[in-house]
């Protein structure tokens, strides 16, 4: 309850707040490891996309640059031609004339059958490969939404354990806090007797020299850090320069 124990604006970053819709600190460290993770995943399909492509590459230029086509003509004529007109001239023209022939030969041949026919993936096949791993970074990122959910179910069902929960987290912070305020007032008690720097003393004397320079030499919350507002309380010591927000003082 705020009512019970506001919280600092240091403590504010540690805790999980289940309405508010952006991711909190706590959530934002649980979902950068999860997406690391899908780091490996994602090189793989790179890698494999990439070789794909390079195969491709490769086989395309054999398939270009390779083609050789082979032409072949023949032409032959064998005539034999016997003279007279006697007995044995009809003889021989009757059995060797039977070996004249005349034929052409054309013959084209290539090596297309044997080159690769390589096919290039679409893009919508590379779409369809990262879409799951796409698909898996957007879980990583919507799931902690469902994880606040856990609490609430683990009070409905132990509402003893969640008292115990609860009272075991105020006593926690009781003593963080103050630990904290233990180390913060050695912090800056060593901070305050460190000698200023020139340009520190610089701005302090500007401001007290010229007041309306304020507006714009706006200081911080020596604590936390948190720019200067009318809100702001400086240390009652008139040697000391230090400025406090209200929840750090």
């Amino acid at each position: 309850k705020q009512t019970l124990l506001p919280l600092l604006r240091e403590e504010t970053s540690s805790f999980i707040f289940p309405c508010h819709p952006a991711v909190q600190r706590p959530e934002r460290q649980y979902m950068v490891m999860e997406l690391l993770r899908c780091i490996p995943l994602l090189l793989f399909l790179l890698f494999v996309c990439g070789l794909d492509h390079f195969i491709f590459t490769i086989l395309s230029i054999i398939q270009h640059h390779s083609f050789v086509q082979y032409s072949y003509q023949a032409s032959h004529h064998l005539t034999v031609n016997v003279m007279g007109s006697s007995l044995m001239a009809e003889l021989l023209r009757g059995t060797i004339g039977a070996l004249n022939t005349s034929y052409d030969t054309e013959v084209e041949t290539s090596n297309l059958a044997c080159l690769p026919r390589p096919s290039e993936m679409t893009r919508q096949q590379y779409l369809d490969t990262f879409l799951p791993l796409g698909l898996l970074a957007l879980l990583c990122l919507l799931q902690v939404y469902p994880f606040r959910l856990r609490r609430a179910i683990a009070a409905f069902y132990f509402p003893k354990r969640e008292k115990a929960r609860v009272l075991f987290l105020y006593n926690k912070l009781l003593r963080q806090r103050k630990n904290f305020l233990h180390l913060q007032r050695e912090r800056i008690a060593r901070q305050a007797r460190q000698p200023p720097a020139l340009g520190t003393s610089l701005l302090q004397w500007c401001r007290r020299r010229w007041p309306w320079l304020r507006r714009f030499l706006r200081r911080s919350c020596t604590l936390c850090g948190i720019p200067e507002t009318p809100r702001h309380r400086p240390c009652p010591d008139p040697h000391c320069s230090a400025l406090y927000c209200e929840s750090c003082w």
